[in-house]
């Protein structure tokens, strides 16, 4: 029996930096997708509370010492939030897994140190990026500064929460920002293991506050006038609302959405390395990935072949309690997420799909929001299992004739996240990373490096995280002219 984690109660939202009494009386309840019962109890941020979070994040840019601190003392404080970040890496682990499903297996990379590693990658791209240069202009010498955009509304899933949050949250601050983060109500408890870092690591007064609370309140945050910047994850349809309520004040907005990538098979791919690096990124956190590789895209030439290997290895994946080790496929967040699942495997039979393996609720779980890792077959690149997010454990194969089909295909999606390629022809796999339309790819390897810009083509959103691209996302751009023959003392 795994030990089940105690029913977790806050009673305080963290606002502008201190722990400080919610002006509601609502309640978020957190239920554990395994068990489906009660686990955790926080407040549920109003608009009230937006006010005052962003009322205390404006007077922190606008007043305050951190964005007039130097860069050196920035990276200070956020180094000693990555570092306690490491030392509770275990808590956030295990936290996150009771509340989203994700199992504790994968959840200490996924869920902790991978977010960990999104701190300390923003330090380093802190530390060499160009604030300030000069340039010679047409008319005179040039001074072109960048400056932090100012309060940010960072607005996160529950799929990876903290590695989200820190997304947006490492380079916001460091750049000098202030910033709101609203978190999901299907997973707030972690994020007051953040707002205990960031307490104690010495940010200012009113740099951070930390709300959870649903959709209308989040849209309430996006649409204040005194937000200079939104950086929002999650689905399309949200994202194209974050979008037409930000341009009502002209807010500035990075989006970054859902994806249907594909993982490209090669006629002369080693099938065991192709399965063996393809099946835990298409069925990561149970298939509640955005970058996860949903469609798998096989030679007609060795069809066969790779639905058998691809079809033994999910049905060998183990499904149970997401805090037992031994998991390997954890329960979907929530009811909804499951019937959502099992809609789209129905859907996807009565399209003319074939089931190679699950397909169903696992019989060995007499409760939780659980669906098998289901892989179908036969599947065309227009049906809707093919072309819409899922956001479960159901994975398309899709045959496909020579490369070129295979790269038209690929780009056959309204989305265009991820993806990957594998073959013996490393050369040749850099070629069709090359030519498939999507914001991130991999060559005989699944990864996202914190140090290169992270995001979407199309409908996969607007804008970069990560790298110098994406901390170049909270700064304005200012162009000072100097006078002509002006030359630095």
């Amino acid at each position: 029996m795994t030990e089940r984690t105690e029913l977790v109660e806050h009673g305080h939202l963290f606002i502008g930096g201190e722990f400080t009494d919610p002006l509601s009386t609502e309640v978020i309840e957190v239920i554990s997708p395994h068990t489906e019962q009660v686990i955790g109890r926080v407040p549920h941020a109003s608009e009230a509370d937006v006010d005052r979070a962003v009322a205390a994040a404006r007077q922190a840019f606008d007043e305050g010492p951190w964005p007039r601190m130097s860069l050196d003392d920035r990276i200070a404080v956020i180094t000693r939030i990555k570092d306690a970040f490491a030392v509770r890496h275990e808590e956030f682990a295990r936290l996150i897994s009771a509340q989203n499903g994700t199992p504790y297996s994968a959840s200490v990379m996924v869920q902790a140190l991978a977010a960990m590693m999104v701190w300390d990658s923003a330090i380093t791209v802190a530390r060499t990026f160009p604030y300030e240069e000069r340039r010679d202009g047409v008319l005179g010498p040039l001074l072109v500064r960048r400056e932090p955009v100012g309060v940010v509304a960072a607005v996160v899933p529950w799929n990876v929460p903290q590695f989200t949050a820190a997304a947006k949250l490492a380079p916001a601050l460091l750049a000098g920002c202030t910033a709101v983060l609203k978190v999901s109500p299907e997973t707030p408890l972690d994020a007051y293991l953040l707002a205990e870092i960031a307490a104690e690591a010495g940010l200012p007064p009113g740099v951070l506050s930390i709300l959870p609370a649903d959709r209308e309140v989040s849209e309430y945050l996006v649409a204040h006038r005194d937000v200079d910047k939104v950086s929002f994850t999650g689905s399309v349809a949200a994202g194209r609302r974050v979008m037409e309520v930000a341009s009502r004040n002209l807010t500035r907005v990075t989006l970054e959405l859902g994806g249907k990538s594909a993982a490209v098979i090669l006629p002369d791919a080693d099938l065991e390395a192709a399965v063996a690096g393809i099946v835990p990124f298409a069925w990561m956190i149970n298939g509640q990935a955005c970058v996860a590789q949903t469609r798998i895209l096989a030679p007609r030439s060795r069809y066969d072949e790779i639905a058998e290997a691809f079809a033994a290895a999910a049905g060998a994946l183990r499904v149970g309690d997401p805090l037992d080790p031994t998991t390997e496929l954890g329960p979907l967040v929530a009811q909804r997420q499951q019937q959502r699942s099992l809609d789209y495997i129905r859907l996807g039979q009565e399209e003319g799909a074939k089931i190679l393996t699950g397909g169903n609720r696992p019989a060995s779980q007499e409760r939780g929001w659980y669906v098998e890792p289901t892989l179908f077959g036969s599947v065309d690149n227009s049906m809707r299992i093919a072309r819409e997010e899922i956001f479960g454990p159901v994975i398309c194969l899709i045959p496909y004739g020579d490369e070129d089909e295979a790269v038209r295909i690929a780009d056959d999606s309204p989305y265009g996240l991820s993806g990957s390629v594998w073959t013996a022809d490393t050369e040749r796999g850099i070629d069709v990373a090359r030519r498939v339309r999507t914001g991130t790819y991999s060559v005989n390897t699944f990864s996202l490096d914190m140090l290169g810009p992270f995001g979407g083509y199309k409908n996969s959103g607007l804008g970069r995280e990560f790298g110098p691209e994406g901390y170049g996302e909270f700064f304005e751009h200012k162009m000072i002219h100097l006078p002509a023959g002006y030359r630095e003392a």
